[in-house]
Order: structure tokens, then C-alpha cells, then sequence
């Protein structure tokens, strides 16, 4: 399974309800694919509030998705939690949808040992025929699966890839060491260009939401040995990698992302509680740095 180079984790456009908005989630797929580019897109991962979507709900908006893409990307379903039992149950449910992967992300608050952690992986990924690529982030999860417990799962034949975001360290060992097959996505838009240069193949993003299109440009000179061109690219873009996560503090994403969309004129809504919109002093910053674009 090639997911590409590009994937977006894309947000949940939500009403004035605090309900899926249907409608502006077909234009978010167009534009995702269309104008910024996207090979694949995660539904219901981070970014797209999976912590407050009920399963229904989840499940509706991977049908949802597979149904409006019409082939034109791969629809990656994030069916991770942290119960293996229900992750197992979760992407099994995604499977009979016909979605095209899973995203497993590392079981938080329970705090396994890598040996807990290898075991629920390797428990979902064999009650699945779906290519899985796992999720390694220790800023939201606390639990990080390391460079060593993810060679071992990269054995796994349908363990085709992880989205890492511990460290260029941890890219770079997993790169070096995983089979030819299995593919590192950098989970940091920040490291896209870094990673890349120390054996990861992609990206899964945030700022390709409104920044998709010169992402893909800054890959693909990198692919022709443009080095100089990519890190211009990369140089240009760096404020929005950066200010959509710290608007000038840090802001939990997708606030500082469904607000920047909103002003952009797509009608996203706003974010589930616990998450709050931006302060006004925040929403001023992301004002200011999406007119630099």
C-alpha cells in the first residue's frame, strides 16, 4: 500500500451544534485533494478530534469519506485507542467499510511497557487484513514506543509504516533499520524537510490544510536534488509550521487550524470541549500569519 508522500490528518468541520457539519466535510475532501494536494487522509485522528467523536460517529465519517474521495486519495481510518479490545473491534468495523489502512496510535494513559505495547499492535494488526501504519506520539500519549519495539513490529507483514514524532534520532534509527518496504511519515510539519533527508518518506500533516500544495512542492524538489530549492520552500513555510501549534504560546491542535480555516472562508466550526477556540490575542497572531501567506 502506498499512502504517498503527502497525507493530511484531516479535521471535523462541526455546525453551530457542535454537530458533524456533512456538507462542509465534502468540501474539505475536495479542497484537501484538489488544491492542497493530499495522496491520502486520516479520519478521526488527532486533528480531527477522535478523543470526542462517539464510534457512530467515527464510522459514519469513514463511510463518508470513501464515498466522496471516490478513489482519488487513500482514506486512512484512525481506529487506535488505548483498549486493544476495542481498537480491534474498531478497525475490524473500518475494514468492513473498505477504508484503504488503519492508524494505530501508541495506547495512552495506561502507561505499557514496550512489551504491552508490541502486544497490542501486534494483536490488531493480525485481526485485520488492512495495512497499518502505527502512531508514535509521546507528547499527547506519555507511553513512546521505541526505535527497537518498532523494528520488531515492522516485521509484521500488514505493519507498513509508522508516523513518528518522538525524534529525527528516532526517524532516522527506524529508517535505517525497518525493511525496505516499511515507510517513516514524520508527524511534525517543522521536521518534514529534515526527516526526509535522514530516510523518512513522508509526511502526515496539520499545515497542509491551508500550506498543502508548497509542502508537496518542498518534497518533490527534494526527490529531484533540488536541496537548495527545498529548503527555501521549507525556510517560507517554517512560521506556519510553528505558528499553528504556538500562537505565540502553545495552543492545542485543531484550535489554532479550525480558526486559521474559518478565516480562509471554509466554515469548519469550531472545536469540541475540552479544547477552546483561541483567545483574541491568539485568534490576532494566526490573523497575521496566514496574511503572510
Amino acid at each position: 500500500m502506498d499512502f504517498g508522500r503527502l497525507i493530511t490528518a484531516m479535521i471535523t468541520p462541526f455546525d453551530e451544534n457542535g454537530k458533524i457539519n456533512w456538507a462542509e466535510t465534502s468540501k474539505i475532501i475536495d479542497y484537501l485533494i484538489e488544491e492542497q494536494k493530499s495522496d491520502s487522509l486520516v479520519i478521526c485522528g488527532t486533528t480531527g478530534e477522535s478523543p470526542t467523536l462517539h464510534e457512530e460517529e467515527k464510522l459514519e465519517l469513514f463511510a463518508f469519506a470513501l464515498e466522496h474521495a471516490k478513489g482519488r486519495c487513500k482514506i486512512i481510518a484512525g481506529t487506535g485507542s488505548n483498549s486493544t479490545e476495542h481498537s480491534i473491534h474498531l478497525t475490524q468495523e473500518a475494514e468492513k467499510l473498505g477504508v484503504d489502512g488503519a492508524l494505530l496510535v501508541v495506547p495512552y494513559y495506561n502507561k505499557p511497557s514496550q512489551e504491552g505495547i508490541y502486544r497490542h499492535f501486534e494483536a490488531i494488526a493480525r485481526s485485520t487484513n488492512l495495512p497499518v501504519m502505527l502512531y508514535n506520539v509521546p507528547g499527547r500519549t506519555v507511553a513512546s514506543i521505541s526505535a527497537q519495539t518498532t523494528l520488531r513490529l515492522a516485521e509484521i507483514p500488514n505493519i507498513v509504516a509508522t508516523k513518528e514524532c518522538a525524534s529525527i534520532e528516532q526517524v532516522t534509527q527506524i529508517a535505517a533499520g525497518a525493511p525496505d518496504s516499511f515507510r517513516v511519515y514524520s508527524g511534525d510539519d517543522a521536521s518534514t524537510l529534515p526527516a526526509l533527508a535522514v530516510g523518512a518518506y513522508g509526511i502526515v500533516s496539520v499545515a497542509s490544510h491551508i500550506i498543502g500544495a508548497s509542502m508537496k512542492d518542498m518534497i518533490q524538489a527534494y526527490l529531484n536534488g533540488e536541496i537548495a530549492g527545498a529548503t527555501k520552500i521549507h525556510q517560507k513555510l517554517f512560521p506556519v509550521f510553528k505558528g499553528l501549534f504556538e500562537c505565540p504560546a502553545p495552543v492545542p491542535n485543531p484550535s489554532a487550524l479550525k480558526y486559521a480555516l474559518n478565516e480562509l472562508g471554509h466554515s469548519v466550526g469550531g472545536v469540541r470541549l475540552p479544547l477552546i477556540d483561541p483567545s483574541e490575542s491568539e485568534a490576532a497572531f494566526i490573523r497575521e500569519l496566514i496574511a503572510s501567506l
